[in-house]
């Protein structure tokens, strides 16, 4: 699928950076240019691999470079940009500049759609814990997401956000409400915990989307999605997830429900291809390392680009 001739958009990825494998602007950059994005990237980090592996090494960007890099973005002119994308930073201060060139990028740009992956943390074995510093929390709740058009946290991220826990579907509900309060329009809970419909094999993903008719009525469209669990500890989805759900409710800017399907089921296309050539690579009986949970993100081209529907959603 391609932008159409004339609207070409534009997208400016502030995330991490690894030579080896796929996260941060690794995992982005490439979904958005197949799906007809330019894509302009600063890296937040910049690592020989992600820390998953035994041992890595690398240069942490701070805000002062930060800015120093986007001055000479502004020196050229070259700063209108239709989309924000940003993901994992560990430092407060980087983060709150992040928030005040999204500011006066949206200045310039009035339209310009801010879709913000909030990686705080996540739950192993039913326990939740943090990954980034604790600083940071609210930094997100109070700068990050009030000026944030799409957010696609976890389940612990919305929890942490809201300070409210998720039970049921109607708490995931009222949390994806209280998150809408805050600011975004859209709001997608990537994964959760919940018990699926079609068993404990299924993983629940949970979107709402708000917008306001020509009556002026708002309205919102909330949907859930149940897709086949992969049994591993894959890094990078959560990047991948964000720039496709961005690239989809840009190409579908009417159907919430399809973006939604096409991101999730491109998501199993990709993870699905991934688990089952690490599995050969590691042999029988092995359990795969990281380098062999890789994404394969290339050999997943056509998939990314026209994703099958395997995962359809239900209104709620």
């Amino acid at each position: 699928m391609e932008v159409p001739r004339g609207s070409e958009c534009r997208v400016l990825s502030i995330q991490s950076h690894v030579v080896r494998g796929y996260v941060g602007n690794k995992a982005a950059a490439f979904p958005l240019q197949v799906l007809g994005f330019e894509v302009d990237t600063i890296n937040s980090v910049q690592f020989s691999n992600h820390t998953g592996y035994d041992h890595w090494k690398g240069q942490v960007l701070n805000a002062e470079e930060l800015q120093e890099i986007y001055e000479g973005l502004k020196l050229n002119q070259v700063t209108r940009y239709d989309y924000v994308l940003t993901g994992y930073t560990r430092d407060s201060s980087f983060l709150a500049r992040v928030v005040d060139i999204v500011q006066e990028l949206k200045q310039k740009n009035p339209q310009l759609v801010y879709a913000c992956d909030p990686v705080l943390g996540d739950k192993w074995n039913g326990e939740g814990s943090m990954y980034v510093p604790e600083e940071l929390l609210p930094v997100y709740k109070d700068l990050v997401v009030p000026v944030a058009d799409i957010i696609t946290p976890n389940q612990f991220e919305a929890e942490l956000l809201t300070g409210r826990k998720i039970h049921t579907q109607e708490d995931a509900v009222q949390v994806m409400d209280m998150l809408h309060a805050l600011g975004p329009s859209t709001v997608v809970i990537t994964s959760s915990e919940l018990p699926a419909s079609r068993g404990a094999e299924y993983l629940i993903t949970l979107g709402s989307h708000r917008r306001v008719g020509k009556d002026g009525q708002v309205r919102t469209q909330r949907i859930c999605l149940e897709s086949p669990r992969v049994e591993a500890v894959f890094v990078g989805t959560g990047d991948l997830f964000a720039a496709m759900l961005l690239a989809w409710t840009h190409h579908h800017p009417s159907n919430f429900k399809l973006a939604c399907e096409k991101t999730v089921s491109a998501m199993q296309h990709v993870l699905q291809r991934t688990i089952c050539s690490a599995r050969a690579l590691a042999g029988p009986g092995v359990k795969p390392s990281y380098p062999q949970l890789e994404l394969r993100m290339v050999q997943s081209k056509k998939d990314i680009e026209n994703p099958e529907l395997i995962v359809t959603g239900a209104e709620l």
